[in-house]
């Protein structure tokens, strides 16, 4: 069986050695860095992008003046808590099996290695670097991450207006003891300490800040004003409702999905999704104040902003409704930059990871990638939105789910209990994944050409799971 011995690249350079040989003198006018995370955001929820029936006016002004990135993608979770591996692959810019070994250092998936996290390296490259919000990674890379910060949360999640969160530690300890629950709604909380660490910056050094929110996970507990906003009774259902969905994926005992009982009534979808809307709405409001104070600060010319999901979720759609599957509602995050060097009103259908982001920002700050970095730049893509950097992506949910997707197709392998399940969606006709091709006579050659094609690009990620055969023979 493969391990991540045998597929990932060897390191030829301590960390401690690549910080040195990384550092820079920073030049006058080296861009800020904003970066903004939402938790379990959906591609369907930025009202500019794709969807009539929510409100987003700040993130619709951001990506006016920037560039989205409408297929942009998680790799999954080889957890059911799909945002631990997300954060760790977003920080390291390594793939879902690297990071699950190194940065998570779940062991059963490989012998951990050295890795590198894109704040550390801005730190030691003279920028001040600030993480606020949700750090789902622990608090000994969150101080290895950060120069300064908080409020930080340490667990998934919680009351949003009873966030229990710890203030900035320098020494890196964070006791219980310490917890400090803020009586404010968690998205105010976050929004407020970084527009105070922008009014209080070092105004000789570029910033690098972090802002993590926790919304619109639940408990989804939008403001009152805002629930008002999105009365139940009319919301739309999505094409892909279902009660149930079709199989046992796996995972249908998982905690997201016991959020409801089956089958999943009209009703119920619509009040799950009335929240979901309006917590993002509430979300976006304090967005904007932070895009405001970047404004009246003078630094908007000079920032490099970036927007992202962690991941998506379903809400209803395929009859579940967390994120624990491969279709794209769980799968496909908002993705959009905007600054110095990034195109305004501009849109890329070209697929990318989230871990992608890494590269990205540094080959765009003029800064060397660590060899530990699996993701690929897509600065190429800012200057040809046409542009292809990858022409396939592979997915995969613990040892239940593997998944490609190339511009055309999706297709899914499923092992629940035992019990195999294909899906292939055509997804140029059918983007809401409602008609499976797989079982069809007709699509036998293309369903082969994909399962040996997502089997080769596993292995080459290396996937323990050794191009599947584990999972799937």
């Amino acid at each position: 069986m493969a391990t991540f011995s045998d597929t990932m690249a060897p390191m030829s350079i301590s960390r401690r050695t690549f910080l040195q040989a990384a550092a820079v003198q920073i030049p006058n006018g080296r861009p800020n860095v904003l970066l903004l995370f939402a938790d379990d955001l959906s591609y369907r929820t930025i009202r500019s992008l794709n969807n009539p029936e929510i409100r987003t006016p700040h993130l619709d002004k951001l990506v006016a003046r920037g560039t989205a990135f409408t297929h942009a993608c998680i790799m999954g979770g080889l957890q059911p808590a799909v945002c631990v591996p997300s954060r760790a692959m977003l920080m390291s810019g390594q793939n879902m099996f690297h990071a699950t070994a190194n940065v998570i250092k779940q062991k059963e998936w490989g012998e951990p290695r050295e890795f590198h996290l894109w704040p550390e390296i801005l730190g030691a490259n003279g920028y001040q670097t600030v993480g606020i919000g949700k750090w789902h990674n622990g608090p000994a890379l969150y101080h290895r991450a950060f120069q300064k910060g908080g409020p930080v949360m340490f667990g998934g999640m919680a009351d949003h207006y009873q966030t229990p969160v710890f203030d900035f530690n320098p020494a890196g300890t964070y006791p219980k003891t310490e917890l400090k629950p803020r009586p404010a709604h968690s998205s105010e909380v976050f929004a407020d300490a970084a527009i105070a660490n922008i009014k209080e910056r070092d105004k000789s050094k570029p910033f690098a800040l972090y802002c993590a929110f926790t919304a619109p996970h639940d408990p989804r507990q939008p403001p009152p004003d805002y629930k008002a906003m999105y009365p139940e009774e009319r919301i739309e259902l999505p094409p892909n409702y279902l009660p149930e969905h079709p199989f046992d994926n796996g995972e249908l005992k998982v905690r997201d999905e016991a959020l409801l009982p089956w089958p999943r009534t009209p009703a119920a979808i619509r009040k799950e999704r009335s929240d979901y809307y309006a917590i993002i709405t509430h979300l976006d409001a304090q967005i904007g104040r932070i895009l405001d104070t970047l404004d009246k600060e003078g630094l908007t010319k000079n920032t490099i902003v970036i927007f992202a999901g962690d991941n998506g979720l379903a809400v209803g759609q395929h009859g579940l409704l967390g994120k624990q599957n491969m279709y794209d509602h769980s799968i496909r995050v908002p993705l959009i930059f905007a600054g110095p060097g990034v195109p305004a009103g501009q849109r890329s259908d070209t697929m990318v990871y989230l871990f992608d982001i890494f590269p990205t920002l540094f080959e765009m700050l003029g800064l060397p990638v660590p060899p530990t970095v699996d993701g690929k730049s897509f600065v190429p893509v800012l200057k040809d939105p046409k542009r292809r950097t990858r022409e396939a992506l592979v997915y995969g949910y613990r040892h239940y789910m593997r998944a490609l997707r190339t511009t055309r197709w999706k297709f899914i392998r499923y092992n629940a209990k035992g019990v195999q399940n294909r899906q292939l969606f055509d997804i140029a006709a059918d983007p809401w994944e409602m008609k499976n091709l797989a079982e069809l006579p007709e699509m036998k050659e293309t369903v082969t050409q994909l399962d040996l094609m997502m089997r080769t690009l596993l292995n080459q990620a290396g996937d323990p799971l050794e191009n599947g055969a584990v999972l799937l023979d």
